[in-house]
């Protein structure tokens, strides 16, 4: 307890005045935004959105698995993390490869010995002239890393959590999933099963792990250099813009915080306001 000792003034004595505690463990209490002592995994946390959610986390106290396929750019990302005073974890791999991720919950484990938060954000979506056009590769390619991943990955860690002390998963999908355009059918397809996994797993690990959706529209993110201007601009969304990475932040803060206890099975679109 922080007290203040003031002089009386007449009377010449002395009275302490007792001020409600401003101890650390007071404010982490009140606030459900800070991640101390949480552990988050994050895939595709190299870039974009998903290096924007991996220092949101840490900057509020947690540490930090980031993974992508390529190692040196995770540990570009970790180092930013260790600076702030946290610990991080970077690891290689390719989430659409199902034996590679049981590699990656081991080695997270073996680190931090659990895992509180898991981010699959890793994804991917090529553009196909045409449906007929579509090759089997892409097409596979895209189920694997969209949906046959993150379900893999729901599963290894979901059934830690439950045999552990609990914890929450975050799945990134996307409004193509909602409003599917003929050029990414297999993309907005993954994306669409990716929900029903969601709901799916919500059920399967509930109560004590949560299981919700973002649905980000266009972002910025280093995918968006393709894209031709206009398409950038997002004319036609109720915000007349396209989304900075750093606003995905706190949708994925929200779902992750005892801010949202009694959300699971929720899909949030964070879109600019679609059309």
């Amino acid at each position: 307890m922080v007290s203040s000792r003031r002089n009386a003034g007449v009377g010449g004595g002395a009275r302490v005045l007792h001020r409600r505690p401003r101890t650390r463990e007071r404010n982490v209490k009140n606030d459900p935004f800070d991640f101390t002592g949480k552990v988050a995994l994050v895939t595709g946390g190299s870039r974009g959105m998903g290096r924007q959610m991996v220092l949101a986390f840490a900057q509020r106290g947690a540490d930090v698995v980031i993974t992508s396929r390529k190692l040196d750019s995770c540990e570009k990302v970790a180092a930013e993390v260790r600076a702030m005073g946290r610990r991080a974890l970077p690891y290689a791999c390719n989430v659409a490869r199902w034996e590679e991720l049981d590699g990656l919950v081991d080695a997270a484990y073996a680190a931090f010995g659990k895992i509180d938060i898991l981010v699959c954000n890793a994804g991917s979506s090529p553009i196909a002239p045409s449906s007929v056009e579509t090759s089997e590769q892409l097409f596979d390619r895209v189920i694997s890393l969209n949906f046959k991943g993150p379900f893999r990955l729901n599963a290894l860690v979901g059934s830690r959590m439950v045999k552990g002390d609990g914890g929450c998963i975050i799945n990134v999908s996307s409004v193509g999933a909602l409003r599917p355009r003929p050029q990414i059918i297999p993309y907005a397809g993954a994306k669409a099963g990716l929900n029903a996994m969601t709901v799916g797993f919500a059920f399967e690990f509930g109560p004590k792990v949560r299981v919700n959706t973002i649905s980000p529209g266009r972002f910025l993110t280093d995918i968006a250099d393709a894209w031709p201007e206009e398409h950038k601009k997002n004319a036609t969304a109720a915000l007349k813009r396209s989304g900075q990475p750093e606003e995905i932040v706190t949708a994925a803060l929200y779902l992750a915080s005892d801010a949202s206890s009694f959300t699971t099975g929720s899909n949030i679109q964070v879109d600019g306001g679609i059309a």
